[in-house]
């Protein structure tokens, strides 16, 4: 009997070492890679907003070049639509309007209407593409609301008058593959450009059902996906209105 205990407690035993050793394999892993994981999210932002900006040809092998050149990231108070400082400056860390400042009471407001978050951050990062003269050809504004299953994040490019469409790149859902996924085709990517956006300083555009190519403020939902194309109303509405980039849209400071 004794030595069929000390059998079972020698396995536990070894059991319970290999679990240890593995444990700290993993967590020593993890932390070995996060720096290498933060660089490449990094990397995969900056090449989104080079899709937006129209310059991912431009960027092929040189992401980070490119981004340097031709984007100019600046921070707005939603509530105002003036630029402010660096809200994370100093802290060695980039600002990000998603992470706990969206959530905090004395860094971030109240949401209403059905866009799938109940809090935003009152500071958001915005881009300006510039030329090679430095003047402001496109803002680039973060976009994110609800789907059919969760939250989808991207970036709405806007010419420089504040109003007309080139891009709306969604780069994070987990909507369906073949249906609400084709947030990601090309296809109807395509179809927002030249899209406006006010119109009479309202918010205009739209997404329904067989809008065709001829009405500048509409653009056809996709085919099955009706959850999914609502969620896109949703969000431009939302964004674009008073209480999200309406503000800063209409200030256009980028032109002074």
């Amino acid at each position: 009997m004794s030595a069929k205990k000390e059998t079972l407690g020698k396995t536990v035993g070894v059991v319970l070492a290999v679990c240890l050793v593995c444990s700290i394999i993993v967590s020593g892993a993890a932390v070995g890679l996060r720096g290498l994981q933060n660089t490449n999210a990094a990397l995969d932002k900056k090449s989104n907003i080079l899709v937006a900006a129209g310059l991912a040809e431009q960027a092929a092998g040189d992401i980070s070049g490119t981004y340097a050149k031709f984007v100019e990231e600046k921070f707005v108070d939603l509530a105002t639509g003036e630029y402010v400082a660096n809200p994370a400056e100093g802290t060695g860390k980039p600002y990000n309007m998603y992470g706990k400042v969206s959530k905090a009471k004395d860094t971030s407001s109240k949401v209403e209407g059905n866009v799938g978050f109940s809090r935003r951050a009152n500071i958001a990062n915005i881009y300006h593409i510039k030329d090679a003269a430095g003047d402001v050809t496109r803002v680039i504004l973060p976009i994110h609301g609800s789907g059919l299953w969760d939250l989808m994040y991207g970036f709405l490019a806007l010419d420089a008058d504040g109003n007309t469409v080139r891009e709306l790149v969604y780069y994070q859902h987990k909507e369906t593959p073949g249906l609400g996924g084709e947030i990601q085709n090309p296809a109807w990517q395509a179809l927002w450009n030249g899209k406006k956006l006010f119109n009479d300083g309202e918010v205009a555009i739209q997404v329904k059902k067989q809008a065709g190519t001829q009405d500048p403020y509409a653009v056809d939902a996709l085919s099955g996906a009706t959850l999914t194309s609502n969620g896109v109303q949703n969000t431009l509405s939302y964004w674009a209105g008073q209480n999200g980039f309406g503000p800063y849209l209409q200030r256009q400071s980028w032109k002074s």
